[in-house]
């Protein structure tokens, strides 16, 4: 039952859900449901296996090559030949005595090989395991044991931190192949736990005199068992089927095209944003599966910036982490420029911001700040967290770019909503649903949501082809996940009148204070975040405290010009200690609070201002 017309607006049917007093309207996306274009897309491999028929030529993934210890240009694979490659690879992995249904991890940052590995995981009917490369031995531990990897596919420098698991994942773990390449010091550590280490090359020898048949793939195969971050407990393996992947990719196509930003071969995508996680993994499929060229970063995210200038993408996929740090490295380029780029660029901005839609045309795009990110990017969608509204406005017009903020789960399988385009009153909200998925609110009435008041409040639940399985080994948390059907994603959410959807908080994460209200710290960062002197905010309370505190990222450029104004003159670092700079924080956020008509107990009554910014994990 799919809607047509006004895509920011979202009728939702006039019945609780089954009858649920608890349960708010049901909403469906504005835009007709989404199904494969051929019935004979079952799986991933599938959807790729097409791409490279219908684009052998075309380049698909590229990285840097290092000339004398520097990055140099991108160089790149077509899409022939990565087949190929995923053929060896997929022999390879059959060659080491994988069957199908068996577990295979991979474990490092995004790069070809990663891609490359997942796609051999998919043609085989092999479950792919991502061993997220940020939590380290014991967290990689965990997963292997849960999961019973017997393959893992590894980057070369984490080759330590596997090797410290063996001792405890022994008994699942046979085989080891890098990436790169290995020490003899390596293979005989692995040798110790009867475990083979391979690098890459000698590796893939292993499928060279063997053929393996590939088999018919169902949509009900659990493509890849993709583990939460596991912030409330032990980390939760969320069981992805192949038909939640590819309805996923159909719906995400429609709904860029829906809005005017399909997706096509001439696209260049920087793929920074964690494969492991489904929601990078099934961006990186749409873009593949539309011919696009998929570019990696060579660095963390300190070298971001400069990745951009060289691969000059169209498109990036970045969490509000990222984005904080492209929108810092823009102001700074602005003001490292002279007096006079800087008071036109002061009176070009505003001008811009408030005619962006009626007169595009002005300006030119402001030319000097677009180039430093390669002076092509038309679409930004931003993952996770939601990004303030001053950095996505920013970012909407100096780089005359789109901002899109999702919103997804891992048991979503990634994004289910997504932002339009052409409403800047859309920055701080999640946007409209994707097909093929139905949400509805459900009231939290011990917290004060109310699912079927003017303004619906409650916990966002889902259901749809998109959801997961099961959770690994879990039966329980399973049941507890799920209320007739409907996923409940902890996750409270608003909906807007515009029909688009505002997250204001977690389930988890709300907290009251004594003899007062709710708070939804996640809200309140989203809030105090829109202040231009702050890159980044975290709201923390608890129940046994009767005020709010945060921990601030401040804007460097922005304080130590206020600092100059003020006659203070010391570092960046001193004058984060200095209370006179906290005390003007502190009035700031006072003032946000009194312009939103925040309650009492919403004002943050101290702060510790951090001259180090946050980082991903």
């Amino acid at each position: 039952m799919a809607m047509h017309g006004n895509p920011s607006q979202i009728e939702p049917m006039e019945l609780p859900v089954d009858g649920n007093p608890r349960m708010g309207p049901i909403h469906r996306s504005p835009y007709a449901e989404a199904e494969a274009s051929d019935p004979r897309m079952v799986s991933p491999f599938d959807v790729f296996s097409a791409a490279a028929e219908k684009f052998p030529n075309k380049r698909m993934l590229g990285r840097r090559e290092t000339v004398n210890g520097e990055p140099g240009e991108y160089k790149w694979k077509t899409f022939e030949e990565l087949f190929n490659t995923v053929l060896k690879v997929g022999n390879a992995i059959r060659g080491c005595g994988i069957k199908e249904e068996g577990r295979c991890g991979i474990y490092g940052a995004n790069s070809p090989e990663w891609f490359i590995s997942m796609q051999a995981c998919n043609a085989h009917r092999i479950c792919a395991v991502p061993l997220y490369h940020t939590l380290g031995a014991e967290a990689v531990q965990s997963i292997i044991r849960d999961s019973k990897v017997a393959l893992a596919l590894v980057e070369e420098k984490n080759i330590p931190e596997l090797l410290r698991t063996l001792p405890a994942t022994k008994s699942y773990l046979r085989t080891i192949a890098s990436f790169g390449k290995v020490t003899s010091q390596q293979k005989e550590e692995a040798v110790k736990f009867r475990v083979v280490l391979y690098s890459w090359d000698k590796f893939l020898s292993l499928g060279k005199d063997k053929h393996f048949d590939l088999p018919v793939r169902k949509e009900t195969d659990i493509s890849s068992i993709v583990y939460t971050s596991g912030t409330t407990g032990d980390a939760k393996g969320v069981m992805i089927s192949n038909k939640g992947i590819v309805i996923s990719i159909a719906g995400l196509k429609r709904t860029l095209e829906s809005v005017n930003q399909p997706l096509t071969e001439q696209d260049v995508y920087l793929s920074s944003y964690p494969l492991a996680h489904i929601s990078g993994r099934v961006f990186a499929e749409v873009l593949v599966s539309s011919g696009a060229s998929v570019g990696f970063p060579h660095g963390g995210v300190a070298s971001l910036v400069e990745d951009i200038a060289e691969l000059k993408p169209t498109i990036l996929h970045a969490g509000p982490w990222e984005l904080y740090i492209i929108y810092s490295g823009l102001q700074q380029k602005i003001a490292l420029e002279g007096i006079i780029i800087r008071v036109i660029f002061g009176l070009a901005y505003p001008f811009k911001l408030a005619n962006l839609y009626p007169y595009d045309f002005i300006l030119c795009d402001l030319h000097l700040v677009k180039q430093g990110l390669g002076g092509n990017v038309r679409l930004i969608i931003c993952e996770g967290a939601p990004l303030a509204s001053n950095v996505a406005k920013f970012l909407r017009v100096v780089l005359h770019s789109d901002v899109l903020q999702t919103y997804g789960l891992t048991e979503t399988c990634g994004s289910i909503f997504v932002s339009t385009p052409d409403k800047l009153k859309m920055p701080g909200t999640v946007g409209s649903l994707v097909p093929n998925v139905d949400v509805c609110l459900k009231s939290v009435p011990e917290m004060g949501y109310d699912a079927l008041s003017s303004t619906p409040h409650g916990e966002v639940c889902i259901r749809g082809d998109t959801l997961f399985l099961a959770y690994l080994n879990r039966e329980d948390l399973t049941r507890k996940a799920f209320d007739d059907g409907w996923f409940q994603t902890g996750d409270i959410g608003e909906c807007q009148a515009d029909g688009s959807l505002k997250i204001i908080g977690q389930k988890k994460n709300i907290f009251k204070l004594p003899e007062q209200g709710y708070v939804a710290p996640e809200y309140l960062e989203c809030i105090y975040g829109a202040d231009p002197y702050i890159d980044l905010i975290w709201v923390y309370g608890n129940s046994f405290e009767s005020f709010l505190v945060a921990v601030i990222n401040p804007n460097k450029q922005a304080v130590e010009k206020w600092a100059e104004q003020a006659g203070i003159s010391r570092d960046f670092d001193a004058l984060c200690e200095n209370p006179k700079v906290k005390e003007y924080f502190l009035g700031e956020l006072a003032k946000i609070a009194k312009e939103k008509k925040l309650e009492g107990f919403e004002f943050i009554k101290a702060v510790h201002l951090d001259p180090v910014p946050f980082d991903i994990e």
